[in-house]
């Protein structure tokens, strides 16, 4: 059984990676209907926050039916990080995560994100300040290093662990790479079958498919895996992990209606959240992924992403599913593959 602190999350727990603009908590009660095990919140700056930041303020909104859950934030700046820490144990989520992966410049010049990591001393100094001023668990997700010369996540690992890190997620990339290239799952193995270590690994990057997983579960031990970009459009792949995983066998892929109800429940929740016209707006960039590899498609997702009115979308969505259901099954669905074309930042 794996733990972080006293929250169980079964024998081998898949993660909903913390995606900006998409880890919302409409995106996430799809990922926890479909199998995503703990979920975290969008990454939200220490700094947006102690300044009362209207767009900062919302990411903290998380829900009873999302539980476990972690509310993530990012920061250079010890005070900020740490009175964000007290804004953040004041809404109650299940823990609390510090982002040290995200690549992108406007993070990394404020020394956040992945930027820490030229700084170790600092990044440690900073995650204990956080560890001392909050009752919460507190978690990290960090990348092997800044660069090809400095793949410290080993000795990382040890000594974020000492200061009181309930839990460790590794995206087998340098900040250097961003997103190019393969990840490598080496280190992250070293990490968790390092015997100092004795917090959960969870290890991240390239996971789209039950069978990447499985290889990723056997061959480097982790405890977990965390999921981002093969989920947008396809929460599905948290259950046909789970079911390859305990049985060898694929599940088949969701139907149009799977689909079209998946796109649906989106965009009720997203009204719900926000209000109808930017739950709409919202909703919009996740039409494409959802309905990614049908035949003949474009016609319905230009309605999708034109449509002011939800029972239009609703109607449109109805249509679908006849137009599909009266096609031969190797004509509807062209591509099964969960990859996914939303250019997104994994945080």
């Amino acid at each position: 059984m794996v733990q972080i602190d006293n929250i169980q999350l079964g024998e081998f727990p898949l993660l909903l990676a913390p995606m900006e603009d998409v880890s919302d908590p409409p995106f996430r009660a799809l990922c926890k209907k479909y199998g995503a095990d703990l979920m975290y919140t969008e990454f939200i700056s220490s700094e947006g926050l102690i300044r009362d930041a209207a767009k900062s303020i919302q990411k903290l909104d998380i829900y009873d039916e999302e539980r476990p859950i972690g509310i993530q934030i990012f920061g250079g700046d010890l005070e900020a990080l740490r009175v964000s820490a007290e804004i953040v144990e004041s809404r109650n989520p299940d823990l609390l995560d510090i982002n040290y992966g995200c690549p992108v410049m406007k993070v990394v010049c404020k020394m956040a994100g992945a930027g820490i990591l030229q700084d170790i001393p600092k990044m440690v100094q900073l995650t204990e300040a956080v560890v001392k001023s909050t009752r919460l668990p507190v978690t990290v997700k960090t990348r092997l290093g800044w660069d090809e010369n400095t793949k410290n996540i080993v000795d990382v690992a040890e000594r974020l662990q000492d200061i009181g890190i309930k839990a460790l997620a590794i995206h087998g990339r340098t900040r250097k790479q961003m997103y190019k290239g393969e990840a490598d799952w080496t280190l992250i193995g070293e990490v968790k079958n390092n015997p100092r270590m004795h917090i959960p690994i969870f290890g991240n990057g390239d996971v789209d498919s039950p069978q990447k997983a499985l290889e990723m579960r056997q061959k480097y031990g982790v405890d977990g895996i965390m999921i981002g970009r093969a989920a947008i459009g396809y929460p599905w792949i948290f259950n046909e992990i789970k079911h390859f995983m305990a049985t060898g066998e694929l599940l088949p892929p969701p139907t149009v209606v799977d689909r079209t109800a998946a796109a649906r429940q989106h965009l009720q929740h997203a009204m719900a959240w926000k209000g109808q016209t930017l739950g709409i707006l919202e909703t919009r960039r996740h039409y494409t992924n959802y309905f990614k590899g049908l035949s003949n498609v474009k016609p319905f997702r230009t309605t999708l992403v034109t449509a002011n009115n939800p029972q239009q979308i609703y109607d449109t969505l109805a249509e679908m599913e006849v137009y599909y259901e009266n096609l031969p099954p190797d004509a509807a669905i062209t591509i099964t593959e969960t990859t996914n074309s939303w250019a997104t930042m994994e945080v």
